[in-house]
């Protein structure tokens, strides 16, 4: 495994998981296709691809049995489909893809074939939740890469366990404050419950970045490669987005669990995450808990549920597990060159150590 940000001594809050990721929640499965092809020049014959996607599956892709979740969107300039009806019914009933802008589309069709094929549907239509950030600045983003056959595989890949971070899945080409982003994860373990996130991190500009509470990236500063990549993006430097996936095997309501989800935004903010005009700042929070909630007969179903007085850990713990999520993309993430050529450099380890250790924040 690469390093993880608590390797480096970073402090966070919280006690996390044995895995320090989203399946430290029992029966989350993730899994990732990731592409990456083609020439990294200008103006190349075949243009590179730097793309994938991610799977997460609330109870494995064994099952179909829905979840209860809840939706907040801090910015809406990005896409999660099926929101409609996760608020309108307070049910997941699929697995959640999350992928490159234009890919969300194939993206859902591969899911909802697979459900038909493995008769994994829970009712008579599917609207899987696919979410989406922009790789554009690395990828051929245009070149609509990611195909049935990338889903099924990340389906295959799904598992439980340590997950990879960085580079991987949807993951692959994203930027994180005008460093190489990605996929994250981390978990925090609060009286008796797991409360773990799951983030794409693709926003922020270089001088937002903060660490520990420290503002690493105006200390570390801009560079010659950063300038580089980012020209003819003036629109969009540093604007990006990303999206966040909780789960908890806490017992919340879908309302409980909309509200858990506003918490990520904060931990979004502690990193620097401004909510930009042009970001996609969306997220989803599921629980495990109360299986068989959504059956079909006509019957009542018994249920449980924490009271909103028990809530208070639970939301410290969504937003500490997303700020830690966001620094172990971005300590993941290696440097990569991509489409026409443009390099996005890994953020500094090194310096960055350096930054913090002089401000006080290793551990």
């Amino acid at each position: 495994m690469k390093r993880r940000a608590r390797d480096l001594g970073v402090p966070f809050r919280g006690t996390p998981g044995p895995w320090n990721a989203i399946t430290d929640v029992a029966g989350v499965e993730v899994g990732y296709a990731t592409i990456v092809a083609g020439e990294a020049v200008k103006d190349a014959s075949v243009p590179a691809v730097r793309t994938g996607v991610t799977m997460i599956f609330p109870r494995g892709k064994a099952s179909n049995d829905p979840v209860f979740a809840g939706t907040f969107t801090l910015n809406g300039a990005g896409e999660m489909t099926g929101l409609h009806w996760v608020q309108e019914s307070g049910f997941l009933e699929s697995p959640l893809g999350i992928t490159n802008t234009h890919s969300v589309g194939a993206v859902h069709e591969a899911i909802v074939r697979w459900q038909v094929r493995e008769q994994k549907m829970f009712g008579v239509f599917s609207l899987p939740l696919v979410a989406e950030t922009f790789d554009g600045i690395l990828s051929d983003v245009n070149g609509f890469h990611v195909r049935e056959e990338h889903v099924v595989a990340a389906i295959g890949a799904a598992s439980s366990g340590p997950i990879a971070e960085g580079n991987v899945g949807g993951g692959t080409g994203m930027c994180l404050f005008q460093w190489k982003g990605g996929s994250g994860t981390s978990s925090r373990v609060i009286d008796g419950h797991v409360v773990a996130a799951f983030v794409q991190g693709n926003f922020g500009r270089r001088a937002d970045a903060v660490i520990a509470g420290v503002p690493v990236g105006m200390l570390l500063g801009d560079d010659e490669i950063t300038a580089n990549a980012w020209a003819g993006f003036g629109t969009i430097v540093g604007r990006g987005s990303i999206i966040v996936v909780l789960a908890t095997d806490a017992p919340l309501m879908p309302h409980q669990l909309a509200r858990l989800a506003k918490r990520a935004a904060l931990g979004i903010a502690r990193t620097g995450g401004n909510g930009g005009n042009l970001s996609g700042d969306i997220i989803a929070a599921f629980s495990t808990a109360n299986p068989g909630a959504a059956r079909t007969e006509k019957a009542a179903v018994a249920i449980s549920t924490l009271s909103n007085a028990s809530l208070d850990p639970l939301f410290a713990a969504a937003a500490d597990a997303t700020e830690e999520a966001i620094v172990n993309a971005l300590v993941a993430a290696e440097t990569m060159t991509g489409l026409e050529g443009r390099t996005v450099a890994s953020v500094p380890l090194a310096s960055l150590e350096n930054v913090l250790r002089a401000h006080g924040r290793l551990g």
